[in-house]
Formats: C-alpha cells, sequence, structure tokens
C-alpha cells in the first residue's frame, strides 16, 4: 500500500514502507514531514546522524544497516555518539531503518 505526504503543497510519493520513490525529492521539510510521522522532533543531535547517512549514500550509494551506521557514527561523531543506546533514544526502535527513512534513503539493504 503505497502513499505520499503532503509538504508545502506538494505531494511527495512513498513507497509501502514510508520510504521516498524518488530520492531527490527530499529536503528539509520533507525530513520533518517523515520525523513526525515517527512521533519525532528533529534536533540538532537528529540533522547529525542524518546528515552523515546523507554523505555515506552519496559515496557508497547504499544505506548503512544497523552496526555499519553504528561504526560510521563511532568513527565521525566519537564514541559518544557511536553507540546503539544513543541511536535509538534519537530515532526508536530500529534505528538504521528509521533514520534511514528520515534521512530520503532507501531502506538499510540487511534490515528485515
Amino acid at each position: 500500500m503505497s502513499g505520499s505526504i503532503n509538504v508545502g503543497g506538494k505531494r511527495v510519493a512513498l513507497d509501502k514502507e514510508g520510504y521516498l520513490r524518488n530520492l531527490d525529492d527530499w529536503n528539509e521539510a520533507v525530513a520533518e514531514a517523515l520525523a513526525q510521522q515517527q512521533e519525532i522532533t528533529l534536533r540538532p543531535a537528529h540533522w547529525e546522524i542524518l546528515n552523515l547517512l546523507r554523505e555515506f549514500h552519496q559515496r557508497h550509494e547504499l544505506s548503512p544497516a544497523t552496526r555499519a551506521l553504528v561504526s560510521l557514527t563511532r568513527k565521525k561523531l566519537g564514541p559518544d555518539k557511536g553507540r546503539s543506546i544513543y541511536l535509538m533514544r534519537l530515532f526508536r526502535g530500529s534505528f538504521a531503518k528509521t533514520a534511514s527513512r528520515i534521512a530520503g534513503l532507501p531502506k538499510p539493504d540487511n534490515c528485515l
């Protein structure tokens, strides 16, 4: 069941799992709307991770799964932020999927 969200009067198409159908539709307003669907208010700590994910995707053309995201965060943002518990507090539950969805990226390959 595909859907869409309305952001600034523009309809943005989503796939059946809530990921953007067209990665080029992403912007900060879209991220805010996607986060709101997850009952998440984006703060600077969230944006650090979202920007990190987008940079990673731009270089490697894939979304990092859970372990890779933790490792990447630790490497780029330090050991305090590069921990599963930190990322879970920001994005809840399956944080790699949730963060990728809000960042406008595809679902990580090995996330069920």
